[in-house]
């Protein structure tokens, strides 16, 4: 879905509250928007090459990093965050490293 150019202030607005929502309820980690969808991939040599180009035409806007401690809570937020952005939300689960 394309949000009309005129609708992004508010989306912006209701996606940041949400943000404050989510730091108000101690889960939110980091989050951003996705600046360009170009995407290098750089080898275990070193050499740099332009991708991955998935099959999809399907955009990253962005991203959130919350720490819940149930799979529903995750989707709960993901929920609110599709609602307030109006575009569908991919929840994925992060393996935790304690050395991070």
């Amino acid at each position: 879905m394309v949000i009309p150019e005129e609708d992004l202030p508010a989306v912006g607005d209701v996606a940041r509250a949400v943000v404050r929502e989510a730091k108000a309820a101690g889960v939110w980690i980091f989050g951003g928007g996705i600046l360009s969808q170009q995407a290098s991939i750089v080898a275990t040599d070193g050499s740099v090459s332009d991708g991955p180009f998935p099959e999809t035409k399907a955009v990253i806007g962005g991203f959130s990093i919350i720490e819940v401690p149930t799979r529903d809570e995750a989707l709960m937020w993901a929920a609110r965050f599709a609602s307030a952005c109006r575009c569908a939300q991919e929840v994925r689960e992060i393996m935790y490293d304690p050395e991070s």
